[in-house]
């Protein structure tokens, strides 16, 4: 507003200065009456945001005035403005029917001034001039409005576009998790299903001495604590009703038939188990096979030979480690994007750390995938009563 009120003021006392330089037509009537449609004029430029309507007629009444008395050259220039704002802030139809107006005045003024000096010359000139005062500022608005529609439909069209990136991202984060309930169903029904066969053949046979009662029971309690960690590891995750789940149970035992798979494929691969391969929990056992599918398929994808794949047995950890060359010929195939976000996800889940990028140790362009999965410690299959109670309550 500030700035709005000292153009306004600028404008008047330049209009001023023009009139006292003589920039007017004289017609006999006194210096100051100029003045008058200047400051009508000027009034408009206070209001050419809020109100371009009202600019535009402040503007058309000030320069009418000064038509009349004058006219002056300040007048005029400030009306150029009046227009201006009008056709930048105003309505688009308002824009629109202003060109086609001032375009007609500018024509029917040089027809008009032609016709009474009989001299073409006339015209040509006046009509330049009028064009240069109408039309010029309404084509400038129109043009300058043009752009800014155009730079705001850019903004709309990226908010949409970033908008739709994270529905894709939330979309691929979902069907991800509902491919890992999936295998949760897998987990806690061959736990289950466990515990229901054995209590049952416990419960039903009386012909069972109390060494294999107790064996029975500890393999029902060890299918208990196993149930309720796979539970506790993978909580939160729902299944969709409907979907069928796997037939088995991938596992970090079964890396070499994946990589066998992806060696008929077309890659060269060095696969490597570093440490004595333990049993982990499943959690962290599918989790891990499934990080190393991924990025076997994502280097059959995008990478090339050779594929060196690491597979170590740490204390208490296992650390997935798949590093590949980058093929030069691009991807063989699209991906949907997703792979990235499932395997952090998934590592995630079991608490465990991602990372995933070029890896510049090799020079060569390399990508390397490096999972590290946390393994807890098993439960012991012989113990007393109250040690298999603290078990099962910390898994809860």
């Amino acid at each position: 507003m500030k700035r709005t009120v000292l153009g306004a003021g600028l404008a008047f006392a330049m209009g001023v200065v023009l009139i006292a330089g003589s920039a007017y037509v004289r017609r006999g009537v006194p210096v100051w009456v100029l003045g008058v449609p200047l400051a009508i004029t000027c009034a408009g430029v206070l209001v050419r945001r809020r109100a371009p309507r009202a600019s535009l007629g402040l503007g058309v009444a000030g320069i009418a005035v000064d038509v009349a008395v004058g006219p002056s050259l300040g007048t005029v220039l400030v009306f150029t403005d009046n227009l201006y704002a009008a056709s930048l802030y105003g309505p688009a139809r308002l824009a629109r029917w202003l060109l086609g107006i001032t375009a007609g005045l500018a024509v029917a003024v040089g027809a008009a001034a032609g016709f009474v000096q009989a001299n073409w010359l006339v015209p040509a000139v006046i009509g330049v001039q009028v064009g240069l005062v109408l039309v010029t500022p309404v084509l400038s608005a129109l043009v300058v409005r043009e752009q800014r529609d155009r730079a705001a439909a850019e903004r709309v069209r990226a908010e949409q576009v970033a908008h739709l990136a994270e529905l894709d991202r939330q979309a691929a984060i979902t069907a991800e998790r509902t491919r890992m309930a999936r295998d949760l169903h897998d987990l806690i029904a061959n736990h289950f299903s466990a515990i229901a066969i054995q209590s049952t053949a416990a419960l039903t046979r009386k012909d069972l001495d109390p060494v294999t009662v107790r064996t029975v029971m500890e393999s029902v309690r060890e299918n208990s604590v196993k149930g309720l960690a796979e539970m506790r590891a993978m909580i939160g995750l729902l299944r969709q009703e409907g979907d069928e789940a796997e037939a088995t149970r991938p596992r970090l035992a079964d890396a070499e038939t994946l990589a066998g798979r992806v060696e008929q494929a077309g890659l060269d691969i060095d696969l490597r188990v570093e440490g004595v391969a333990r049993e982990v929990p499943t959690s962290v056992d599918l989790a891990g096979y499934r990080i190393l599918q991924e990025a076997l398929t994502n280097a059959l994808k995008h990478g090339d030979s050779p594929v060196r794949v690491r597979i170590s047995y740490q204390g208490r950890r296992v650390v997935v480690n798949v590093e590949n060359a980058v093929s030069a010929r691009g991807a063989r195939l699209p991906g949907a994007g997703a792979g990235l976000i499932g395997m952090r996800e998934r590592a995630s889940l079991v608490g465990g750390s991602f990372e995933a990028g070029p890896w510049g140790d090799r020079g060569d362009g390399g990508w390397r995938v490096l999972a590290t999965l946390p393994t807890a410690a098993e439960p012991p299959v012989n113990g007393s009563g109250p040690a298999v109670l603290r078990a099962e309550q910390e898994g809860s």
